[in-house]
């Protein structure tokens, strides 16, 4: 499978991240990418950047080194409404964005309670990818989530990070898993992402490459193999 997009990338900005957009862009293209998403962690985040920070991402250009770039953002949930820390001025205009759960954000809560936050985020019309999804610290009904998925047309995410073994996340590979089957049973298309925090890291999709691989996951169905595809499955863009 040829991996030629990674729509889960950070820079410095997010503050636990080592590497600047520059730095990213160009490992991209050494490492053959044409698209290439900047997804900070927005305010809500422990040491994280500021609104002005995403207000005013349009600076950046629209390619670097020969990569395309979408100027995003990951959200961050914040209570079991769905509420995220940008305001929608800011989200339409920006390429591209996640909504996460992130524990130092929301804790997490009962299963109809982290469902319900999932799916509400995904009601919001500016959220294009559902992040990492997996985490098995948050219970969630994956049958729900789906067809909140379905409905709204929010891309999930297969994120790198979550299945490294022996990572914060570790355990997410059964619950990913799940998700997958309902996108294969509908050929619903997916994004994988590294959620790289340090710019040898973009483009290492390999764990979730190799789950997509057990399962006999269709590489048509994954929107990283064609990076022109994926903006016409992005919500407002």
């Amino acid at each position: 499978m040829k991996i030629l997009a990674d729509t889960h990338t950070h820079t410095i900005a997010s503050g636990h991240a080592y590497s600047t957009v520059d730095e990213n862009a160009r490992w991209a293209a050494e490492q053959g990418l044409r698209l290439l998403a900047l997804t900070d962690h927005a305010p809500a985040m422990q040491n994280t950047t500021c609104h002005a920070y995403f207000a005013n991402l349009n600076v950046i250009p629209q390619e670097l080194r020969g990569v395309r770039i979408l100027r995003g953002v990951e959200l961050n949930i914040l209570d079991y409404n769905g509420t995220v820390d940008l305001d929608e001025k800011t989200l339409s205009r920006l390429d591209i964005a996640i909504a996460s759960l992130h524990t130092p954000c929301i804790a997490p809560g009962s299963r109809k309670e982290n469902t319900r936050a999932y799916c509400m985020a995904m009601e919001n019309p500016y959220i294009d990818i559902l992040g990492h999804p997996g985490d098995p610290r948050y219970d969630v009904d994956y049958a729900e989530v789906f067809r909140v998925a379905d409905e709204t047309g929010t891309l999930l995410e297969i994120n790198n990070a979550s299945l490294v073994p022996g990572g914060f996340r570790d355990g997410s590979g059964e619950n990913i898993e799940k998700l997958l089957r309902f996108c294969m049973e509908k050929g619903r298309h997916i994004l994988l992402g590294s959620d790289a925090h340090f710019y040898t890291g973009i483009g290492d999709v390999s764990y979730a490459v190799a789950l997509l691989e057990k399962i006999g996951f269709p590489e048509e169905l994954v929107l990283n193999t064609r990076p022109e595809e994926i903006q016409k499955h992005l919500k407002h863009r």
